[in-house]
């Protein structure tokens, strides 16, 4: 295997299928990337038995092969080369790669060892790309990070017709937002529970990249299907979570409220993040509706305490409920609007936050839904 590729497209594809390697291989080959080059295409692929990656680069090729090496040397020594073309080498068992007055011999591991990449599933149906990585971020942040309840660690996708819903909560704070997509099939039903991590991962990554995002799923036994994406030059696949017991949490979100509040999402954020200095981690902030407006205010240790009144439009009976600040700031950073509407049924059921047009008018789509805490006072 010989080629030359320009710096840039090297560095950025071996840093994304690097990034989807395990830290921890069950055997050595998993710590790999797979360098592979056929008719002046480089094919740069990992793959950990759970998620695949792949991505596809034009080269220079003179000479067609396959090189694994180590993906995060391979990443950080690309990341740091010069911006200069790159040479790379497969000669006997060490890769040469030289760029500018830069020389780098790094080990390889034996090709035959590395498992072979999944075929991708059939295609569901395409979803604009800018659009889909809006709707994961929006999600994925209330997922679960405890990986002793994997079922609260993915995001589910529920496919019905033209529209595509996106679910993830961690029991604290839920999220749901709703896109138009293309399904090839317009009676499309299905489920499907995926690791948030890495949708996440490959919305941030295909999102820039404009155009569609083509999505594939096969459906298998509890926790043994997949789901594909490909979008431009780069596709990746990812095992599904077990979501067949997967809680009816769209129930969760209440059929009426009592009272409502209408805020700057901006001023909001700045003020919780300020009061909140002074409050422990677990310590939460109240929030004071009234007529007058907001009072956000905070307790902390040794009597360390701040508030600060803030402009609101509040309808309803006068309102204190208190919140994790880092679950509300989360929900408020990824409304995509000037303008908040947090929902109330009473101090001690869940609030839902949505997003505001300028004529106070919610805008569907999306809602989060947060837990208040319980305080006494």
């Amino acid at each position: 295997m010989k080629f030359r590729v320009e710096r840039d497209a090297l560095a950025d594809a071996v840093a994304w299928t690097a990034k989807s390697l395990p830290s921890r291989p069950s055997v050595p080959v998993l710590a790999g990337v797979m360098l592979r080059v056929v008719d002046g295409s480089l094919h740069v692929s990992g793959f950990d038995y759970e998620v695949s990656s792949q991505v596809t680069v034009e080269v220079q090729g003179d000479a067609d092969g396959a090189a694994l090496v180590s993906g995060r040397l391979l990443a950080e020594i690309t990341k740091a080369l010069p911006a200069k073309p790159v040479d790379i080498a497969a000669v006997g068992s060490h890769l040469e790669l030289v760029c500018g007055s830069a020389r780098f011999t790094l080990p390889t591991m034996p090709v035959e060892d590395y498992p072979s990449l999944p075929d991708m599933p059939a295609s569901a149906g395409r979803i604009d790309a800018a659009a889909f990585a809006t709707a994961v971020q929006q999600v994925a942040i209330a997922a679960g990070r405890d990986e002793t309840l994997p079922m609260m660690t993915g995001v589910r996708i529920e496919l019905n017709g033209s529209t595509l819903a996106m679910l993830a909560t961690d029991r604290y704070r839920l999220a749901l937002r709703e896109i138009e997509w293309h399904p090839d099939n317009p009676d499309v039903s299905l489920n499907a529970l995926v690791p948030a991590r890495t949708l996440a991962d490959t919305a941030k990554t295909m999102g820039p990249l404009g155009g569609v995002v083509t999505m594939a799923l096969a459906q298998g036994a509890a926790g043994e299907g997949m789901i594909g994406f490909a979008g431009g030059t780069r596709r990746t696949t990812s095992r599904l979570l077990d979501g067949a017991n997967y809680p009816p949490v769209r129930s969760l979100f209440p059929s009426t409220h009592n009272a409502d509040a209408r805020v700057s999402v901006a001023a909001l954020i700045e003020v919780v993040r300020r009061v909140a200095l002074v409050a422990e981690r677990t310590t939460p902030v109240l929030l004071s509706f009234s007529s007058d407006g907001l009072v956000v205010e905070a307790g902390g240790t040794e009597e360390a305490r701040a508030s600060e009144a803030m402009e609101a439009t509040f309808t309803g009976e006068p309102l204190t409920i208190g919140f994790n600040p880092q679950y509300l700031i989360d929900g408020l950073q990824n409304l995509g609007a000037p303008t908040a509407v947090l929902s109330f049924v009473d101090a001690f059921k869940p609030a839902v936050i949505s997003p505001c047009d300028e004529d106070g008018e919610i805008i569907p789509g999306y809602r989060y839904l947060i837990m208040p805490i319980r305080v006494t006072r």
